[in-house]
């Protein structure tokens, strides 16, 4: 923050805000604000809201017109530098004469990167760095895929305060309140898929759809079904766009779900199970910035045991389910203290009856 003034804070904390509106809205690609500004006068302001529509330059500098000429722009994300749906920004700024461009972060992707660059060759004083944990939190999905070619993988648990997520026999609704579940859609709603396992599919019979937040997409849904036995009749069919990764191809199997609108992958580790690192890689080619997971504590325990997971959405219900009911992860014990899974808190909230527990890994 050194070297920014309390006005260049205030700007970018507004660019921040504007780009959060297109929180479920951009995938596969950033959320991104801008404010074009003269001193303290706002002249242009805009953000990213779906991908081929105008980036948040654009909208900014449409706004602003010839007042862009000579202000200062706050950017959240490095201005693109290359030709995609649309033109580059970095050539749209330099051409409408603005003085100084202010930026949260660089653009992890190498094809649009070094739009700074580009401004500063043409004579544009360029700055990074403000708010610039804000910026790579909100998008911390598309970074993970441009930097580690796999999504951000979120693990949505509800659970007792003893540690159980489902009954014996897998039964699991309703753990939580209802402002908990609701609040559970509106992570739903920003992440580009939602993916559960078999057992759940089975247990549950659940939809992954988001309800009661208003969005205009719907995710990806995804099902870890090793032995294609999804149920044809399975609720989180219904309406297709549906991927179902499996581990052993049945010729019969595969046309049912396929007959529902499904597609069907075959990836199998050597245990004719699903591969589940190279099924987020594939995920990510799919343009899937943030994963959410809400599966049975057998898949959840597989993900983690494989590296999988980089953050817990854990609500916990003031109540207890006893010895018997299912455990949130199925990892085996540790020989030691030292030897379990560490995470550390992100945020704690609490939510109607409920507790949120963010961590991460």
């Amino acid at each position: 923050m050194s070297g920014f003034s309390p006005l260049d804070q205030a700007m970018m904390a507004r660019a921040l805000a504007l780009a959060g509106r297109g929180l479920f809205t951009t995938t596969p690609n950033p959320r991104v604000g801008c404010v074009i500004a003269q001193g303290e006068r706002v002249v242009g302001e805009g953000w990213h809201e779906r991908a081929g529509d105008a980036h948040a330059e654009a909208n900014a500098l449409s706004q602003a017109g010839d007042a862009a000429r000579g202000a200062t722009v706050y950017l959240t994300l490095e201005p693109c530098n290359h030709h995609g749906r649309t033109p580059p920004c970095a050539e749209a700024l330099a051409a409408a004469g603005v003085a100084r461009v202010v930026c949260a972060m660089r653009d992890p992707n190498p094809a649009a990167a070094h739009g700074a660059d580009r401004l500063a060759a043409a004579g544009i004083a360029v700055e990074h760095g403000l708010l610039e944990e804000e910026a790579r939190e909100l998008n911390l999905g598309f970074v993970s895929r441009m930097t580690r070619g796999r999504p951000w993988v979120r693990m949505k648990i509800a659970a007792t305060l003893d540690g159980r997520s489902a009954l014996a026999d897998g039964r699991s609704q309703w753990i939580t309140g209802e402002a908990a579940r609701l609040d559970g859609h509106r992570w739903r709603a920003r992440a580009c898929a939602v993916l559960t396992g078999i057992g759940t599919v089975k247990a549950d019979d659940p939809r992954l759809s988001v309800r009661g937040v208003d969005t205009p997409r719907q995710p990806l849904r995804v099902v870890v079904d090793s032995r294609l036995e999804t149920p044809p009749a399975a609720r989180v069919l219904e309406g297709g766009n549906v991927l179902v990764f499996c581990g052993t191809d049945d010729a019969g199997r595969r046309r049912a779900l396929e007959a529902k609108g499904a597609e069907v992958v075959l990836l199998a580790n050597r245990e004719g199970k699903v591969d589940l690192p190279p099924m987020l890689e594939a995920l990510a080619r799919r343009g899937v910035n943030e994963l959410q997971v809400e599966g049975g504590f057998k898949l959840n325990g597989s993900l983690l045991r494989e590296g999988c997971v980089d953050e817990f959405l854990l609500y916990l219900n003031p109540s207890l389910l006893g010895d018997a009911a299912q455990g949130m992860v199925n990892l085996p014990a540790p020989d030691s203290l030292d030897a379990r899974v560490k995470l550390r808190l992100h945020a704690v909230e609490r939510v109607g009856e409920d507790l949120r527990v963010i961590a991460r890994r």
